[in-house]
């Protein structure tokens, strides 16, 4: 049996031209060759598996070739490239940094600086790993590495930049190799596998493209992995995915199909799926969030370049991303950053990703919810035909069972109803002339009150009121009540409790102290869509700040509030000094 050798070894470069996806550094390496403008030293930087080492190699071959090409690419055939070629070069040294850190090891280094090459014009040394070197390896470097022999050239190699000391760095030539893009990589994969007899799929590429993260050496890894795991030497698309153990695309448009139709069963169906197919739901969550950025970039041609996936999936997003607008993809991109940031500390993950698929399952009809229209012509025309006649609540007594349709009064007087909102679905309209009767504060409630529809039934909302000072006082206060009912909060109850200011369509607050501004903060954007939703103010807005000076102080103790009830009444007081009455309790 012969001896298998990896294609990361097999397909090694050997020359400039072979490097892929690294032209602009293999470009100015051969250009400073070809002018002799070769540096003392040079740092090769980037992320692993991109071809730093590699082109060290070649940089210290080339730069030794007896016979060069026109193309500044070494010969192969000269002693000094059969040498290297064979691991038997004297004039090319390569040093592992991460097992040889100390002081001795650079020391030892620097004794062999000191003799001459005996064949060729240079001695290279190949420091790979080098941010691995101990500081005082780094500083006994130093003086060597800033003036070298003539014909000593150090290559640098690091995955790790921020790790080496600045004074390295300035001694250095730097060059930042990028990661290989997508369709590099599959290029050189397809020319591996036209080479080995390999049937090999373009998408199947592509993907372990994009699995490699524009690490050449682990694509390399993992087209081994596959080309063993097939029996026929094929590399289909369906087999890269089941080895791999990679979520295919598909899901993720499935998923978005049933998040814009609103579908919370279906969402939560696959998702299930994706999980008894063994797959993790933070990995579910950050390629979710992956795909709703490659559909956002769909959107607008100029970005289109940016999406890297193969063109069959290219068509499925711009396909999507038809259909998603804008103000959903930036939505669920926010909801689902936040699902990601709180994955690992959720004490229920599973049910952490479905409550953000239900919330992202409800962007649509918030979003639709939001952009109706409230002034449009035609909207409110049709609105009007779905409407009921108007109809005036009069007394406790007269007023209908909740919900039901009742005729249009006689009275000649009464004012035509205007279009109910698109948002409300009601059957029944209630006049505003009555409503304003019946909520005003300051008016009598039992005469006209609307009726209070029970927990199971729809709420059916008025018209909406215009914006005075008394309105808003009294939604307010509904707010304030409803919340004391729900949450039983007392900080929340002192916060609502005050009076505020009204100017054009902003509601002004002073408040006692930061932590009653930390819970209006919290509490804004209820408070907001709870008054716009009666109010005619569609940009009604909150501005509260710390001013305990302006702020009326709320009676806390005995005393005090014995004394607000007998500012209000004299009698309280005249009571208390008749039966000597005391109010310390």
């Amino acid at each position: 049996m012969d001896h298998f050798v990896v294609s990361a070894r097999k397909y090694r470069p050997i020359t400039f031209d072979s490097v892929v996806g690294q032209s602009h550094i293999t470009t100015t390496l051969k250009n400073a060759i070809r002018t002799n403008h070769l540096a003392q030293a040079f740092l090769f930087c980037g992320p692993r598996g991109v071809g730093k080492t590699t082109c060290a190699r070649i940089l210290a071959k080339t730069i030794n070739c007896q016979n060069l090409s026109d193309d500044i690419e070494p010969c192969g055939e000269c002693d000094s490239c059969v040498s290297f070629q064979n691991n038997a070069s004297f004039n090319i040294h390569e040093l592992d940094a991460a097992s040889n850190n100390s002081v001795d090891d650079i020391r030892n280094l620097i004794d062999q600086v000191r003799y001459p090459p005996q064949t060729g014009k240079y001695k290279i040394y190949i420091i790979d790993e080098v941010h691995m070197l101990s500081p005082a390896a780094f500083n006994a470097f130093l003086k060597t590495l800033e003036e070298p022999p003539s014909y000593a050239i150090f290559i640098l190699a690091t995955t790790e930049k921020h790790k080496i000391l600045p004074t390295i760095l300035s001694r250095c030539q730097i060059f930042d190799f990028n990661r290989i893009r997508t369709t590099d990589i599959a290029d050189h994969l397809a020319h591996i596998a036209q080479k080995e007899n390999i049937v090999a799929d373009r998408e199947a590429l592509e993907l372990i493209g994009q699995k490699a993260d524009g690490g050449l050496r682990d694509a390399l890894s993992m087209f081994d992995l596959n080309v063993t795991f097939s029996p026929t030497n094929e590399l289909t698309y369906a087999d890269v995915l089941e080895n791999l153990h990679i979520l295919d695309y598909d899901y993720y448009f499935r998923i978005t199909d049933a998040l814009l139709k609103g579908s919370i069963a279906e969402s939560l169906l696959l998702f299930d799926e994706i999980i008894r197919k063994g797959f993790d739901g933070h990995l579910f969550v950050v390629g979710l969030l992956e795909h709703f950025r490659n559909l956002m970039v769909c959107k607008d041609p100029i970005t289109v370049s940016l999406l890297e996936v193969t063109e069959a999936a290219r068509t499925k997003y711009l396909d999507q991303s038809h259909r998603a607008t804008l103000s959903f993809l930036l939505s669920a991109l926010s909801v689902g950053s936040q699902c990601d940031i709180h994955y690992k500390t959720s004490k229920n993950q599973r049910l952490h990703v479905e409550l953000c698929l239900m919330k992202l399952a409800k962007l649509p009809d918030l979003l639709a919810l939001q952009t109706l229209p409230t002034t449009n012509g035609q909207a409110a025309e049709a609105e009007k035909k779905k409407v009921e006649s108007p109809v005036a609540l009069t007394t406790e007594s007269d007023a209908p069972a909740y919900g039901a349709k009742v005729p249009t009064p006689a009275t000649p007087s009464a004012p035509p109803a205007p279009a109910a909102p698109s948002r409300l679905r009601s059957t029944a309209h209630i006049a505003p002339a009555a409503v304003g009767a019946a909520t005003l504060p300051g008016t009598d409630t039992k005469s006209a009150a609307l009726p209070k529809p029970s927990a199971t039934e729809p709420v059916i909302l008025p018209d909406k009121l215009p914006l005075t000072l008394d309105n808003a006082v009294h939604f307010w206060q509904e707010f304030a009540e409803k919340r004391r009912i729900e949450r039983n909060s007392s900080t929340e109850e002192v916060t609502l409790n005050r009076d505020f200011a009204l100017e054009n369509q902003t509601i002004k607050i002073a408040l006692d102290n930061d932590l009653q501004r930390d819970t209006l903060t919290a509490l804004r954007n209820d408070l907001i869509w709870y008054l716009r939703e009666r109010l005619d103010a569609p940009t009604l807005s909150l501005d509260f700040r710390v001013a305990p000076q302006e702020v009326k102080r709320m009676p806390y103790t005995a005393q005090e509030k014995f004394a607000y009830l007998a500012e209000k009444n004299p009698h309280l007081q005249v009571l208390k000094e008749a039966l000597g009455l005391d109010t310390e309790f």
